[in-house]
């Protein structure tokens, strides 16, 4: 067959042509400010890529070929490992999800142990002897999550292959030690920060004779969880695997010998070009630092895992949850991730039931045996946007890598607060980006549900276990999901709603025919909702008579008008002075019409809500006006 030339017929279109129409569509609007975003590193977002934006050497590249852009490794018929995590405490009920996930597909077990800071299993060798029993430990993977405790929980693991005959290289697994890691989520460790990475170094010298078993971890996901971006968190990956490399190589373990059993895991979220992106950028500075260690041969074998996000997971409208965990899981494997973890959409309500456990073994199994996501190497590739993307969030992460470094590394950075001040800072604007509507959460600040939305489960067992951690101290990271602040308000008015038998509520004046207030009457429900408010009324009236009579049948203190700017000329100023006078304690007004403020002000209008103010603290305020206490 010859070449098909699918364009021939049709004019090859300039980008200066492009840019002129553009500028027509958006009648000489500022290019920069409605096309160009950024991402929270500063990575410019172009909104169109062409072939200037190529990077010369990306088309010769191959999977596992240096720098690893494209992947440790070419893809096989498995895709991927389908590593799915068990955070049940019960070992018995434990061992019984384990052997139910193994059975529903997938290819090994991430088991979680009670430590200091989260639940789980015990670390006993008998305890999880009983968890596992039954699991063919010559076959799964068995990878811990076990924070302090991991060195006790991998010798646990060690003995029950001892006693399965399982050899040493047969053993399969990891035993995910990240005392760093730990240290900025937990805020404590048992030993000094030197003593706890000489043990991580022994650690490694331990698990050197199992080829497939690796000792510690660099976790981006817990960076993640405390609010890094993108490149902050493979920044942050670098620095911990830097400071185990020292570590190692200070008790004689060189770094060609130690990287390999350094694992990378980092975080899937639903930004899935970002996700792609990420993982790509990880394997290339990681390629990049083991060729400054005289390694780089080595970094082919550094295991890289993804986690979907818990920091993107909401408690309400959870269903929501299977869409995010969806795309980050399919960004995790267009990305190359060696093995993929997908939470349960229930994960941050409680504990897992079995649906939620099998929709997320699910989730690989349709991107893998449906999509075919596991049968092509490197998908993204070659695309410029990505291969742009990639490069930039690169450079951020060596920026951020270097930054760490020249405080003394990242313990010393721990020490002093920095890390923890970078984080808070990208945390603090997230939250204002999301609470400002230029980052919607739906289901959540966005098309949020009212009542019911079908979903219980077991919470979470409030006593986690506690120890004395006199070993280093620092300022624990504030981890937190980014819909939290929005559920703390719709807490509060649950708890109101549970204490005075009503739903809060807010009457809407919507004023003049539907054609000029259904924009804004939508608008402002949504709004409340995301506080957990309901509203009344919205009917469209005529006549600030008709408002006012309809209001004193509301049985509701808040009232809100909505209409055009153009109606607000006409009744807004009646209708706010006849609610004052019904006995409206608090008039809103949704929208912002600068000419008519003060004599809307004048007239009874307290405040005007509009798209772009920070949401939460206007809920809050409505909350306290209701007498809703705690949002």
């Amino acid at each position: 067959m010859t070449d098909l030339a699918l364009a021939a017929d049709f004019p090859r279109p300039s980008e200066d042509e492009w840019l002129r129409l553009v500028d027509k569509a958006i009648k000489g609007g500022d290019f920069e400010r409605r096309l160009v975003s950024l991402t929270a590193d500063g990575v410019r977002i172009e909104p169109l890529y062409t072939r200037r934006h190529a990077i010369a050497d990306r088309a010769t590249l191959a999977p596992g070929a240096a720098p690893l852009l494209r992947g440790s490794r070419v893809p096989d018929a498995a895709g991927w490992d389908l590593r799915q995590l068990c955070a049940e405490p019960d070992p018995v009920a434990a061992n019984a999800e384990i052997l139910e996930d193994l059975a529903g597909g997938t290819t090994s077990v991430l088991l979680q142990i009670a430590a200091p800071g989260w639940t789980g299993i015990g670390y006993e060798q008998a305890v999880m002897a009983r968890a596992l029993q039954g699991v063919m430990l010559d076959v799964a993977p068995i990878s811990l999550v076990a924070g302090e405790y991991t060195p006790d929980a991998a010798g646990s693991l060690m003995a029950l292959w001892r006693a399965a005959g399982v050899a040493d290289n047969h053993r399969r697994g990891a035993f995910n030690y990240d005392p760093l890691g730990t240290l900025a989520t937990t805020g404590a460790l048992y030993h000094p920060v030197p003593r706890a990475l000489e043990i991580a170094a022994d650690l490694v010298r331990t698990a050197a004779p199992m080829p497939e078993v690796t000792a510690l971890r660099a976790n981006g996901h817990a960076w993640h969880l405390g609010g890094a971006t993108e490149a902050q968190e493979i920044g942050l990956v670098l620095a911990s695997m830097v400071a185990y490399l020292r570590a190692c190589e200070a008790r004689g373990f060189a770094p060609d010998k130690a990287l390999p059993s350094i694992a990378v895991t980092l975080a899937a979220d639903a930004d899935q070009f970002l996700t792609i992106a990420k993982l790509r950028a990880a394997r290339r500075v990681v390629w990049r630092l083991a060729e400054a260690c005289g390694a780089a041969d080595a970094a082919a074998r550094v295991s890289f895992t993804a986690e979907t996000s818990a920091r993107m997971l909401a408690k309400r409208d959870p269903w929501v949850n299977m869409l995010r965990t969806t795309i980050a899981a399919a960004g995790a494997a267009m990305g190359g991730g060696d093995a993929i973890t997908v939470l349960p959409f229930t994960w941050a309500l409680g504990r897992p039931d079995g649906f939620s456990r099998r929709i997320a073994r699910n989730t690989h199994h349709v991107l893998l045996e449906e999509a075919g996501f596991g049968r092509v190497a490197d998908p993204a590739g070659g695309s410029w946007y990505v291969e742009r993307l990639t490069d930039d969030l690169a450079t951020k992460a060596w920026e951020t890598f270097q930054a760490i470094e020249a405080e003394g590394g990242l313990a010393a950075a721990l020490e002093t607060g920095s890390v923890q001040q970078v984080l808070g800072k990208a945390q603090e604007a997230r939250r204002k980006l999301i609470a400002t509507g230029r980052k919607e959460l739906t289901g959540t600040s966005a098309f949020p549900r009212l009542g019911d939305d079908g979903v219980s489960v077991e919470p979470w067992p409030t006593e986690v276990p506690s120890a004395r951690l006199n070993g280093a101290k620092v300022q624990a990271l504030r981890l937190e999901r980014a819909s939290a602040p929005f559920e703390r308000l719709r807490d509060a008015a649950d708890a109101y709603t549970k204490e005075t038998g009503e739903q809060p509520r807010v009457f809407l004046a919507s004023l003049g025919p539907l054609a000029a207030n259904a924009t804004r009457t939508t608008w402002i429900r949504n709004f409340l909702a995301a506080g957990g408010i309901d509203s009344v009324g919205g009917e469209s009236y005529l006549t600030s008579a008709d408002a006012g009579r309809a209001f004193g049948e509301a049985g509701t203190c808040i009232a809100c008008l909505c209409s055009s700017d153009e109606i607000y000329g006409e009744l807004g100023e009646a209708t706010a002075s006849l609610l004052k006078t019904a006995g409206a304690e608090r008039v809103y007004l949704a929208g912002r019409p600068k000419d008519q403020e003060a004599a809307l002000g004048a007239a009874g209008v307290d405040e005007m809500l509009y798209a772009g103010m920070d949401a939460v603290v206007a809920l809050s305020a409505i909350q306290a006006a209701l007498g809703i206490r705690g949002g």
